[in-house]
C-alpha cells in the first residue's frame, strides 16, 4: 500500500477530493498542511487543485515558498513520486520541478468541463495503468491553463517525450502543442490540468481519471515483487 501525502494549502478546494480518490485506488492516503515540513514517510505526493493564496501575484507563485515545498522538492530530487493536478501544476512550475508556465487561458476566460485528451506516456508513476494514444475524457476548471515554454524547451519537452497528456478535438485554454500535461526528464513529476479526481467513479459519468491513482497502486505492486526476486532468486514471492 502507497503512502500518499496530498498537500492542503490556503485555498485548496480539491484535497478531499484527492484524497477519497487515492483511497478509493488503495493508497493509506492523508493531509499534509502546508506549513508542516514533515511528509510523514509519503511514496507518493499529491498537489492538488485550487486556488492556493487566491491565485495573487500568479497561480501558484505564493504556495511555491510554503515550508512544505521544501520537503516536496527533496522527496522529488530523490526520485519519490510527485504529481500536481490543475493548480498542483502551476505550483510545480512555479518551483522549477517541471518545466514551463501556466498562463491566462486564450480568450482570458475560467473553463469548467470535460474535455478530450490523449495518454501520451505510460513510463510514470501515475500514468502507467493506461495505454499509450487511448483517449480519455476528464474535466477542467481553470484560467491559467496555457502551458507555454520557450522554444528549447518545448524541443526538449517532445524529444524527451515528457509530455504526459495532450489535447485532442479541441485545445481549450491554447497552450502550446496541445498540451495538457508533462513530466520532468526523471519522469517521477507529473503536472497535468485536467482533474481525473472528479472523474474517477460511475456516480461522476466515468472512470477514466481512476487509473492516474490506480498507476501508483500498480507500481508498488509491480516494485514490491522486484523486492522479492532480490531477497530470494530461488524462491520467488510474487
Amino acid at each position: 500500500m502507497q503512502r500518499v501525502a496530498v498537500v492542503v494549502f490556503p485555498g485548496s478546494n480539491c484535497d478531499a477530493d484527492t484524497l477519497d480518490a487515492a483511497r478509493a485506488a488503495g493508497s493509506d492516503a492523508y493531509f499534509v498542511w502546508h506549513r508542516d515540513t514533515d511528509l510523514q514517510q509519503a511514496d507518493a505526493v499529491i498537489l492538488p487543485g485550487g486556488f492556493s493564496y487566491g491565485d495573487y501575484l500568479r497561480s501558484g507563485a505564493i504556495a511555491r515558498f510554503s515550508p512544505v515545498l521544501r520537503a516536496v522538492t527533496t522527496h522529488a530530487r530523490a526520485g519519490g513520486a510527485v504529481l500536481g493536478i490543475c493548480n498542483g501544476f502551476q505550483i510545480l512550475c512555479e518551483a522549477g520541478l517541471l518545466p514551463g508556465a501556466l498562463m491566462r487561458n486564450e480568450h482570458l476566460k475560467f473553463l469548467s468541463r470535460p474535455v478530450r485528451v490523449r495518454v501520451e506516456a505510460t513510463d510514470t508513476p501515475f500514468t502507467g495503468s493506461y495505454e499509450r494514444g487511448e483517449a480519455l475524457t476528464l474535466p477542467i476548471a481553470h484560467g491559467d491553463g496555457r502551458y507555454v515554454a520557450d522554444p528549447e524547451t518545448a524541443a526538449e519537452l517532445e524529444a524527451n517525450a515528457q509530455v504526459v497528456l495532450r489535447y485532442v478535438t479541441e485545445n481549450p485554454n491554447g497552450s502550446m502543442h496541445d498540451i495538457a500535461g508533462v513530466c520532468n526528464p526523471g519522469r517521477n513529476v507529473v503536472g497535468i490540468m485536467p482533474h481525473p479526481e472528479r472523474r474517477n467513479a460511475q456516480v461522476l459519468g466515468g472512470q477514466d481519471g481512476a487509473r492516474v491513482f490506480l498507476s501508483l497502486e500498480a507500481r508498488n505492486a509491480t516494485q514490491h515483487a522486484g523486492d522479492m526476486r532480490a531477497v530470494d532468486g530461488r524462491h520467488l514471492r510474487v
